[in-house]
């Protein structure tokens, strides 16, 4: 589907004989918000990375707001507010400052940005701190400022490369609600995360990603239904291994252990609730299957160091 707001065709990205990113396409439609999961070094940042063109692709073409990437990058960064993993912000502006200084990179004038600065501030929940500067904030305040000083240009889209590590679930919520205004007001959101939560909560489309590939695209209840069974029972405690080859195996379409836990997949949590009640020393969690089961499912349950 071609998309003249933002489209990605068949990018390759190559480091050495390692393929990052492998003939991937999505596009991102106005006041959307697109989220990009994947285990450590499934191809996340380096597809950011040429989104902001900062990093040019081997072959394949981005398109954003009708300008090409990288040809027009300078035009089309005018257009866009980016949030990165890492703290940029300046240690020796205040926060005031740090959104001025950032407003004149896109070239606008000082009497323009601090026009922009009060509103900004307040979106950000950091009025009273205006004349602070970032070593005096906490994580989650640094973690707004960043958000308000990629938004200083008014951008089209916004890309946010894991905005709420590191935060608490205060910390979390409050960037969240922001993130949701923003989505409210017509702003485009492309979204790498590795919480689950957070992608079900703010992506209306998801692209799974893993070995630098998309292994899966939809809205999170569409991949969650289209991949995995409804209900999902939890069994631990003493002995809850033993489960796996017992007769109650057969209620489940699908058994999985991680740990000292026993995952069922079923259509039917009741049958299999029933059955445990012979085994009364283990605990038991019945839930609907979610997106951290879906991540699971595609892309293994074992752990990928950092790439």
């Amino acid at each position: 589907m071609g998309n003249e707001f933002f489209s990605v065709r068949n990018l390759v990205k190559q480091y050495g004989d390692t393929e990052v990113v492998r003939d991937l396409s999505f596009d991102i439609a106005p006041g959307e918000c697109l989220g990009v999961i994947g285990p450590n070094g499934a191809g996340k940042t380096t597809t950011i990375r040429m989104c902001l063109g900062q990093t040019a692709p081997d072959s394949g073409s981005i398109t954003a707001l009708g300008m090409q990437m990288p040809r027009d990058a300078l035009a089309i960064k005018a257009q866009l507010g980016v949030v990165t993993q890492m703290d940029t912000l300046d240690p020796d502006f205040t926060c005031a400052e740090n959104l001025l200084v950032y407003g004149r990179y896109f070239g606008m004038k000082d009497g323009q940005i601090k026009e922009r600065i009060p509103a900004l501030l307040e979106f950000a929940s950091l009025t009273a701190k205006a004349a602070a500067k970032p070593g005096e904030l906490s994580g989650g305040m640094r973690r707004r400022l960043s958000l308000a000083r990629a938004l200083v240009n008014d951008p089209k889209l916004l890309l946010l490369d894991e905005p709420t590590t590191g935060l608490d679930p205060q910390a979390r919520h409050l960037m969240w609600e922001r993130l949701q205004l923003l989505l409210q007001q017509g702003k485009s959101i492309l979204l790498t995360t590795h919480f689950m939560d957070e992608a079900e909560r703010l992506c209306s489309r998801l692209l799974v990603l893993d070995h630098g590939k998309k292994i899966a695209e939809g809205t999170p209840r569409d991949l969650i239904a289209q991949h995995l069974e409804p209900d999902v029972v939890e069994v631990f405690g003493g002995g809850a291994l033993q489960l796996v080859d017992a007769p109650l195996r057969a209620m489940a379409s699908r058994v999985e252990v991680s740990g000292e836990t026993v995952f069922f997949y079923t259509r039917d949590g009741g049958a299999l609730l029933q059955g445990l009640q012979a085994y009364p020393q283990l605990r038991t969690l019945h839930r609907p299957a979610n997106l951290e089961d879906l991540f699971l499912k595609l892309t293994g349950r074992q752990i990928r160091e950092d790439a």
